[in-house]
């Protein structure tokens, strides 16, 4: 029988990824507790293509939410590998996102809407949670987006 999570999954058309294995020293998640502390994850697809560039320099707005609606599909990737299934979420607990963009640019917020609109749009009310969104000088491989977030399981 499929969990409600992953018929929303596949009614959304998403396919979680294998999630990629860390690229320097570190875990990509570290669970104490019921808490899951998910490292960051970038804006790569399932085929490993990472969406780059620099937002108010060349990525607009959208294509910035697409990049991080990817950063929540590989968190939940990272989250399931973990516990199994995604029914077990309690909840979403702190997102903070890094946005790759230019001094004058200041619609972060907008970006990382991507992310979280995917989360509560799976999860539900599950999904709401708190967060920061912050601009940066660069990100790792030249993404877009970089998040991790703090999730809360069963």
């Amino acid at each position: 029988m499929t969990s409600p999570i992953d018929s929303k999954l596949a009614e959304l058309g998403i396919t979680l990824p294998t999630p990629a294995p860390p690229l320097a020293n570190y875990v990509p998640v570290v669970r104490t507790g019921n808490l899951l502390f998910v490292s960051g994850q970038v804006s790569v697809d399932g085929a490993g293509k990472i969406m780059t560039g620099k937002l108010g320099a060349g990525v607009d707005i959208d294509t910035g939410r697409q990049a991080a609606r990817l950063c929540a599909i590989n968190i939940l990737a990272q989250v399931k590998a973990v516990v199994g299934d995604l029914d077990k979420v309690v909840r979403v607990v702190k997102l903070v996102a890094f946005v790759n963009s230019t001094p004058d640019f200041v619609d972060q917020a907008k970006v990382v809407n991507g992310c979280s609109d995917l989360f509560v749009e799976i999860l539900g009310d599950k999904g709401r949670h708190a967060r920061s969104a912050v601009g940066i000088a660069a990100l790792p491989f030249d993404a877009a987006v970089e998040v991790d977030a703090i999730v809360e399981v069963a």
